[in-house]
């Protein structure tokens, strides 16, 4: 992934990403420890997408941080800083959590049902990297959505499919 990017960010534990601009993105780790290099897994891995107001930023990334430090979501996660060039609605950033397997839907089920726990009601969109990868990015590029406040996985027919 982006190893060059996360050796300053990485390091800021506890950071606030609305305040950061010097750096994209801010990563968090199982363990929170060193950022690992290269890919999570040599599996096709996805990633669950929460888009959050900027005002909700800090805290909503903070219960992610805590949650992957403490190995209950998947092996890493991200938020885009406002140093980030982030080409959507301004008015709100995006924080990645990562699992292992864009395959496996028992663990991004599992991973889902975690962020509810965490009381992460919103709409949620579950993407393979492979589709990041290829540049695809808006509606339709998502395998799985979650509708506001439930578990249930919806599956989608997005414009990329990953191999299996």
């Amino acid at each position: 992934m982006h190893a060059h990017i996360t050796r300053t960010a990485h390091r800021r534990h506890r950071a606030r990403p609305s305040a950061i601009t010097s750096d994209p993105w801010l990563w968090a780790t199982v363990g929170g420890g060193a950022f690992p290099s290269g890919r999570p897994s040599a599996k096709p891995y996805g990633k669950w997408l929460w888009f959050l107001p900027l005002r909700a930023l800090d805290a909503g990334w903070q219960l992610v941080e805590k949650a992957v430090h403490e190995g209950k979501l998947g092996p890493i996660a991200k938020v885009a800083t406002l140093g980030n060039p982030f080409d959507g609605d301004p008015t709100r950033r995006p924080v990645v959590i990562f699992t292992e397997d864009c395959n496996d839907k028992e663990d991004i089920h599992r991973v889902l049902v975690a962020l509810r726990d965490l009381g992460i009601s919103d709409a949620l969109a579950y993407k393979t990297h492979e589709a990041t990868r290829l540049g695809e990015y808006g509606d339709r590029v998502s395998t799985y959505t979650s509708p506001t406040g439930t578990t249930t996985l919806v599956r989608r027919t997005p414009r990329y499919v990953a191999p299996s």
